[in-house]
């Protein structure tokens, strides 16, 4: 039987991630990925999770004590010196914050332990202190956990369609393939933008997540849009991000960052906002920015596939993640949450200190369709930003896609690396816009 003849009967084509390499739909399921993990896996104990709670919050108190205790101009006089370590405490204590954060995400997921009082209660408190809307952020995560991978339905860094990258240039979509490398320092400008300003744009405007709000189900997505002013943010109870249901728990977020936000009011009028500057919000800084790059670079890879609506399911979806490596720092201070989110997506109930042992476990039944990218360690994970900067720009089909395969996307860009973009002949506009119908493939 020939390659193509082997490619037909799989009723998908030939697909091709960014690398170039042909790619295959997952065929496990659910039950198979949760009866290979061993039972004691799934096991909680809330006494260990306060214990990791304990343990960062007195790193952060120990690291607070040891600079204002000896970081000072008695100590050190050299203003150069101090300053070079006061930014290093910066960075410090936004790896120790960020630690604090991905265990209140275990409580969101309720693997923190077997009480759900006690999850939500600490992961309540932990989140609004780091001035996070705790239970709305919960909410919208859990959405983005049935929907990964979902085009229409994911919540977080839903990549451009072609057509949409295309509208935002101000191109038609079969330029696309013609275009001009984007410049490096465009591409560097656009990277520290989302690193400095990703998370308050996602809680405040909905940014990097879907926008078709018209499927909510009671209706109060109709005409809402992504922005800043309408209506569609993580503080709104009327939010479409949100059921009516919701509501009590959107404004007990909100009383959370109140608070948190009279504590700080209070503390800079005590003791100047250039203090606070250095003890709490500059390291809340590094706080979005490792929330961010985890979170973009596990769902971002050029081997990674975006499904339409008629294409995926929850297993295929779950599987469109990756696996990176960031050594002592991702393994220790952030609880191996880079290192392990595949498993994650498919049970988000394990907690963090059984789930280097259920990777493993997983991996067999996967087999190809498990991703990891851990070359390098911690510097390769770093490089792996630029890496999915410069190559994934936009997702469109395979060229040798057909029947369902039309709905699986892969990344493309206009910067020349890897699969070349399709090239789309020019025809007639659709009315009223830029965008123009995208043949793929074969007919059915």
């Amino acid at each position: 039987m020939s390659s193509l003849e082997e490619t037909d009967e799989k009723g998908y084509g030939k697909l091709l991630d960014t690398y170039g390499n042909e790619f295959e739909l997952p065929d496990f399921t659910v039950n198979d990925i949760r009866n290979a993990i061993p039972k004691r896996c799934f096991e909680r104990s809330g006494l260990r999770g306060l214990g990791y709670v304990a343990r960062d919050i007195a790193s952060l108190a120990t690291t607070f004590f040891l600079f204002n205790r000896f970081v000072t101009p008695e100590t050190i006089p050299s203003t150069p010196i101090r300053a070079a370590l006061w930014a290093l405490y910066t960075i410090i204590q936004g790896l120790f914050g960020t630690g604090l954060w991905v265990l209140a995400h275990e409580c969101g997921h309720q693997s923190f332990s077997p009480s759900k009082i006690l999850n939500d209660t600490t992961g309540w408190i932990c989140h609004s202190a780091l001035l996070v809307p705790y239970f709305s952020w919960k909410i919208s995560h859990g959405k983005h956990h049935k929907a990964t991978g979902h085009m229409d339905r994911d919540m977080v860094f839903v990549p451009k369609t072609r057509e949409v990258y295309a509208s935002r240039i101000g191109k038609l979509i079969h330029e696309i393939d013609e275009l001009t490398e984007e410049t490096p320092i465009a591409t560097l400008i656009h990277s520290v933008g989302q690193q400095l300003l990703g998370w308050p744009f996602y809680l405040f405007a909905n940014v990097t997540g879907h926008d078709k709000h018209e499927h909510q189900h009671e209706g109060r997505g109709k005409g809402k849009v992504n922005g800043f002013f309408t209506g569609v943010n993580h503080f709104n109870p009327s939010s479409p991000l949100y059921e009516a249901k919701d509501a009590k728990l959107i404004l007990l977020s909100d009383l959370g960052l109140a608070i948190t936000i009279s504590v700080l009011t209070m503390l800079c009028r005590t003791y100047g906002f250039s203090n606070m500057a250095v003890w709490y919000f500059a390291p809340y800084l590094w706080v979005n920015h490792w929330l961010v790059a985890i979170t973009f670079l596990q769902h971002t890879d050029p081997t990674l596939p975006h499904y339409t609506a008629e294409s995926w399911n929850y297993v295929r979806g779950a599987a469109a993640t990756i696996d990176r490596e960031f050594g002592f720092i991702g393994r220790t201070l952030l609880h191996g949450i880079i290192e392990t989110h595949v498993l994650h997506h498919y049970v988000s109930t394990i907690p963090f200190y059984h789930a280097d042992e259920a990777s493993e476990a997983i991996k067999p039944v996967m087999g190809r369709h498990y991703r990891a990218d851990v070359k390098g360690g911690s510097i390769g994970f770093l490089k792996s930003m630029w890496t999915s900067a410069r190559w994934c720009q936009w997702v469109e089909p395979s060229e040798g896609a057909i029947g369902e395969g039309k709905g699986v996307l892969f990344f493309r860009n206009r910067n020349g690396l890897g699969t070349k973009p399709l090239k789309l002949k020019e025809g007639k506009p659709a009315a009223g816009g830029a965008k123009m119908a995208m043949v793929v493939g074969a007919d059915d």
